[in-house]
């Protein structure tokens, strides 16, 4: 009797669940449509960079079948290169792509989650967020300014920068107006020089015009973009400062929560996409650029032993330094420099071995 009823409950049911599933539903099950701005801190002229930017707009676009679209504007077109964060955390755009580093005026924490002198390289750097408790150190210092965090591609090891004059010793440092971002400045400060923070598209002119003697960028193929080689020829390595530098995407907190869940997953794997990329993107096309760089007149020099060396002690120095007065910075640290010093043992008995080796070889062999 009980199978009968729920039989006859089943049929009397069928004829609304068919039109539960005609037109309306349909109707009823569509994604709405979402419209965000994302300033830059990077130019346009820029296309790795920028273009990372560009990635994570058409492929979110392509993932929810242009239901939720990300209009992409290079730096200065809504706010300046360097206050990206302050757009996101007021909700005057939705989301901005920059460098966390640009920002340790507010904290010097946020250098963690691009770079720090004397590092971790990309794939150690992608090991510590995703395995090692990056991801979660980070969520704690964007959750204070409501904002959210990915990862927005990553450049590799940066060169050393472009000087007018070349730097033999310690002593050419002094007075040096250099521009360099994040914690890297404070390391040559130390050092003796005058560092400045200049967003991209505001070097060329101080270079030429002698605002500044020298400046970091991130490599050839963008430097050359910037043209430093017609105002300073002399070319540096390595950016110990910059054994990788990590992009982010930062995102408002209430704007990220308002999304439908499936637009949230479509933005984190267009980040994680944008930033394979841009990594294969720059060690493709590099050494191109190193060596058109060279033809052009660059002269390529080594950072000499004695200001490696004396930079490793101030970079260590100041990290002590800057642990004893902030204590997120001591526990991001903390766990960031565990984690750095095993990596590098592990990287000289594979890695570094076989480099040591193969890229000298490679270079004898011709």
């Amino acid at each position: 009797m009980k199978r009968r009823a729920i039989l006859g409950r089943a049929a009397a049911a069928a004829p609304a669940a068919a039109a539960a599933l005609a037109a309306p539903a349909i109707a009823q099950t569509q994604a709405p449509e979402v419209r965000w701005r994302l300033t830059s801190s990077f130019p346009r002229n820029l296309d790795i960079l920028f273009g990372s930017a560009e990635h994570v707009a058409r492929r979110v676009a392509q993932i929810t079948e242009n239901r939720f679209q990300i209009r992409t504007f290079p730096a200065g077109e809504i706010v300046p290169g360097l206050q990206v964060l302050d757009a996101v955390q007021a909700g005057t755009v939705e989301c901005g792509q920059t460098a966390s580093y640009y920002y340790i005026g507010k904290d010097p924490s946020f250098a963690f989650f691009t770079i720090v002198p004397f590092g971790l390289n990309s794939r150690q750097m992608h090991a510590w967020m995703r395995e090692g408790g990056g991801r979660q150190l980070a969520d704690e210092l964007y959750g204070d300014y409501g904002v959210l965090g990915f990862t927005l591609g990553d450049t590799g090891a940066q060169m050393g920068g472009w000087f007018r004059n070349e730097i033999r010793s310690l002593q050419e440092i002094q007075g040096l107006k250099f521009r360099i971002a994040g914690l890297g400045g404070q390391v040559f400060q130390r050092l003796g020089a005058i560092p400045q923070q200049l967003a991209g598209g505001d070097i060329y002119p101080a270079l030429e015009r002698g605002v500044i003697d020298a400046t970091e960028w991130v490599g050839p193929y963008d430097d050359e973009k910037l043209g430093f080689v017609r105002v300073a020829r002399y070319y540096y390595a390595p950016g110990f400062w910059e054994p990788c530098a990590q992009g982010v995407l930062m995102v408002n907190r209430r704007a990220f929560e308002a999304l439908p869940e499936s637009y949230r997953h479509a933005l984190e794997i267009a980040c994680g996409e944008a930033s394979l990329a841009q990594t294969a993107r720059y060690d493709h096309h590099n050494p191109l650029a190193l060596r058109r760089l060279v033809a052009a007149g660059a002269q390529l020099r080594f950072w000499p032993r004695e200001i490696l060396q004396a930079a490793w002690r101030e970079a260590h120095g100041l990290y002590e330094d800057l642990s004893a007065r902030n204590p997120r910075f001591k526990k991001i640290w903390e766990s960031y420099r565990r984690y750095r010093d095993e990596e590098y043992q592990w990287f000289r008995v594979a890695e570094n071995s076989y480099e040591n080796f193969a890229y000298a070889a490679a270079q004898g062999g011709r």
